[in-house]
């Protein structure tokens, strides 16, 4: 699994699919290609100052390292947008939702 570092990289992801949950925005982007995995995280300046920006990118990060790529398809650049609520949601409950936007993000990925 690859991190995404280009700013064209994470626009492309934003004009793709987007599934909504209570702490992030899941993006996932085909890339035409069986590459790696690739995942990126922004967290906006709304969110709160730089402590508590950080602090939700940490815990999406470990979201994300715990999930591992088997809920993620190779080919695709994934972007996690940070919210505000995911600073007070349970640990588990950013996990379950996770995996849930990964499933719904799945039927798409197939039938391309």
């Amino acid at each position: 699994m690859e991190r995404l570092r280009q700013r064209a990289d994470f626009l492309a992801a934003a004009r793709a699919i987007k599934v909504p949950a209570q702490g992030f925005v899941l993006q996932a982007r085909p890339r035409g290609d069986q590459g790696p995995v690739r995942v990126g995280f922004t967290v906006s300046r709304k969110v709160g100052n730089a402590v508590e920006r950080n602090r939700v990118r940490r815990r999406l990060r470990e979201v994300v390292r715990l999930a591992g790529p088997a809920n993620l398809a190779r080919g695709h650049d994934y972007v996690l947008v940070g919210r505000r609520p995911a600073l007070a949601l349970p640990f588990a409950r950013i996990m379950t939702d996770f995996e849930g936007a990964a499933k719904r993000i799945q039927p798409n990925k197939s039938s391309r």
